[in-house]
């Protein structure tokens, strides 16, 4: 590989880094033919981007980029591979999911809406993390049931002005 390329490929993973708010370290080595694409297949269908990368690349590709990696740089040693989401917890639930058949993908490292998670035994907390959309549904949830409550209390009292008083002083 040319300094050009080498030049044009860590260009590349530093936009990549700088667009996308999760991204996992993983290593995948030991994995089949048949296993790597199965895990590929798994990841284009949860919408993750996995793609095998030089250590020495990535690591410059953190340097030029503007977000603080913290000590993610220090697990790149061996094979690493880059998966990048949307969603926060998206690579965390494949990589569980996965590992139900085989004893890899293992969790270097990931770097989740400027936090830092290093260690494979960090799984679990990732996997937890809730995406925007699973809070917005949470919270409208919430904000649902006392209305649900009065709505059905209202109904109840016959809609008389008598019954809806006592049903609102009782809530």
């Amino acid at each position: 590989m040319t300094r050009e390329e080498k030049a044009n490929v860590i260009q590349d993973l530093t936009a990549q880094l700088a667009d996308s708010p999760t991204i996992y370290l993983a290593d995948i080595s030991g994995l089949n033919a048949a296993q790597t694409s199965d895990l590929r297949r798994a990841c284009f269908k949860a919408n993750v981007k996995l793609a095998v990368v030089k250590n020495t690349l990535l690591a410059k590709a953190m340097e030029a980029s503007e977000k603080e990696f913290g000590e993610l740089p220090e697990v790149l040693k061996g094979n690493t591979s880059l998966m990048i989401s949307e969603v926060g917890n998206a690579p965390a639930k494949l990589i569980k999911n996965f590992r139900k058949k085989s004893n890899r993908p293992l969790l270097k490292g990931a770097f989740v809406e400027e936090a830092i998670y290093i260690g494979d035994e960090n799984l679990d907390k990732l996997v937890s993390i809730k995406s925007k959309e699973e809070m917005i549904g949470e919270i409208i949830g919430l904000l649902q049931s006392p209305a649900k409550n009065v709505i059905s209390g209202l109904k109840s009292g016959g809609g008389k002005l008598a019954g809806i008083l006592k049903t609102l002083s009782e809530k």
